[in-house]
């Protein structure tokens, strides 16, 4: 008898593909890492593409080489959990498997004035069913193109010759065509999707848990049918089965059973399953999620409510979402833009050699101001620099700018969901700074957790998928898999904390409007 004691999860990102293989104690399998970078393709300025057929290819490889260097039997795999990069929406023939256009990216600026005038005309429609605010960053407005600039794809939609779908959609169809496909019985791969990801559209009616009507109506007549099934991020019955062209990469008939997005995958990972439990992962920007429970809640301020997963249907876990637009790309700026750092390594130890920033601060505005200013307006600002000033005290002022922001969204988090914040659990490249993670206790005033596992989104998948297939069988055994690497508590007296941080509102309050207000010297209005 075959004892089934790993999962393998597939992380599909914006830069490149990963898969993993962790075993039942949570750990990854000795050399079951593999990672694929794939093409950035910028047809035209604000544009991104990616092409799902390479996407594709990179997945199969990337499983391929998991299984062979791992030296794991396929046959004692339970399930497979997918994980994706978010709002991502691709189009395809399913008859072929062909795209019918590259995927559109959620980075993609290219429906911007559409989203400014979805936002003036159904601005709280969209908020109150999706818990979005109208922008180019999420599927729908992609799709209104696609509909538009695609000959015949209406057509073809309506007929169902071609059918949209995000990432995980993509991967899931590509997986399980011509496989057993419980979902729905059909031998063309399963089109689903799972209520988190389906969050991200702005077509979804996060309190019905279905595609909304009026918003697919809105949104260009989007033909229902056309879109995945959404289905719980755990599913007990599984989306469906290997298909030959899978299954000969595997060498095992697996089901796919888990899915969710990204952000709520390594939140998942990160075990933040009680209200109130918040991760930061900390990568180019910062995406910051706080589990509200079944409770959902609107945000006044600029944070976006999203599903974070479900177990079950017709049943969701909701959470708020902050993004911050510049952490690591703050630390590249210094060593790219200043050039006063070689490597990003090399901040830690200028951080460390100054005692403080010496009254300096820095507002990382690179790219306006995400949550919860939402200002694209604001500029970068170095603020406070005199004869004395050294680049210890800058590259320390930009390390102290994170932590900042992170209490800014927090701050609103608390405020407007009642919660309490008594941990963070953080992740991401920018996580591996100490000095960074223990300012952010001693500014945050809670313990900052960091995580053995630092792949916290693809085991996030992997707890998903083992969950419906009874590797783990309840969230209090993945509760107690999960452990810390490092813990960092404050240190710092509340009169200093809050001493530096009215400091910091002052600089961000001189950095906001900023090219507003000085734009007739650039010519940006006349």
């Amino acid at each position: 008898m075959t004892v089934l004691v790993y999962v393998l999860a597939i992380d599909q990102g914006t830069t490149g593909t990963r898969a993993l293989i962790f075993d039942e104690s949570g750990n990854i399998v000795k050399n079951s890492w593999s990672y694929k970078e794939h093409r950035q393709i910028y047809p035209r300025p604000g544009w991104v593409e990616h092409d799902p057929i390479e996407i594709w290819e990179n997945t199969k490889l990337v499983i391929r080489e998991a299984i062979r260097n791992s030296g794991v039997d396929p046959r004692e795999i339970a399930a497979i959990g997918v994980t994706n990069q978010r709002e991502t929406i691709v189009v395809w023939d399913t008859r072929t498997g062909a795209p019918l256009y590259n995927a559109i990216v959620w980075q993609d600026r290219r429906t911007a004035p559409l989203s400014d005038k979805l936002r003036e005309e159904y601005g709280e429609v969209i908020h109150r069913k999706t818990g979005l605010v109208p922008d180019p960053y999420f599927s729908a407005t992609k799709i209104m193109w696609l509909l538009k600039n695609v000959p015949r794809l209406r057509e073809r939609l309506e007929k169902g010759e071609a059918v949209l779908g995000t990432m995980d959609s993509w991967i899931i169809w590509r997986l399980t065509r011509g496989g057993k496909n419980i979902a729905t019985g059909s031998k063309n791969g399963s089109h689903v999707t799972d209520y988190s990801n389906a969050s991200r559209t702005m077509l979804f009616n996060i309190e019905k848990l279905d595609w909304d009507d009026d918003l697919l109506e809105i949104m260009g007549k989007v033909p229902r049918h056309s879109l995945p099934e959404p289905r719980p991020s755990i599913d007990n019955e599984c989306y469906g089965y290997l298909g030959p062209e899978a299954r000969e990469v595997v060498g095992a008939e697996l089901p796919v059973c888990g899915d969710a997005g990204d952000q709520q995958a390594a939140l998942f990972g990160q075990a933040g399953f009680m209200p109130g439990s918040v991760k930061a992962t900390y990568g180019t920007g910062t995406f910051i999620l706080m589990n509200t429970g079944k409770n959902i809640v609107f945000s006044k301020k600029g944070l976006l409510t999203t599903i974070f997963y479900s177990m079950s249907r017709g049943e969701a876990v909701y959470a708020l979402e902050g993004s911050i637009f510049a952490t690591g790309a703050a630390i590249q700026w210094l060593r790219d833009g200043l050039k006063i750092i070689e490597v990003p390594g090399e901040v830690d130890p200028l951080a460390e050699a100054a005692p403080d920033t010496g009254g300096v601060y820095f507002v990382p505005a690179l790219v306006g101001l995400g949550a919860p200013y939402w200002d694209p307006y604001a500029r970068g600002l170095l603020i406070g620099i005199t004869r004395s000033t050294e680049r210890r005290h800058v590259v320390r002022a930009v390390l102290e700018s994170i932590a900042y922001l992170t209490r800014d969204v927090l701050d609103l988090m608390i405020k407007e969901s009642g919660l309490r914040l008594e941990v963070l659990r953080v992740d991401g490249g920018v996580s591996k700074s100490n000095f960074l993670m223990q300012f952010l206790a001693d500014i945050l005033g809670v313990e900052i957790q960091r995580p053995f596992i630092k792949e916290t989104t693809s085991l996030g998948a992997a707890f998903l998928a083992g969950l419906a297939t009874g590797v783990w069988r309840s969230l209090d055994e993945i509760r107690a898999i999960w452990r810390a690497e490092k813990v960092f508590k404050p240190r710092m007296d509340p009169s200093t904390r809050d001493k530096l941080y009215s400091g910091w509102r002052a600089a961000v309050k001189r950095a906001l409007g900023w090219a507003k207000e000085v734009s007739w010297a650039y010519g940006l209005t006349e």
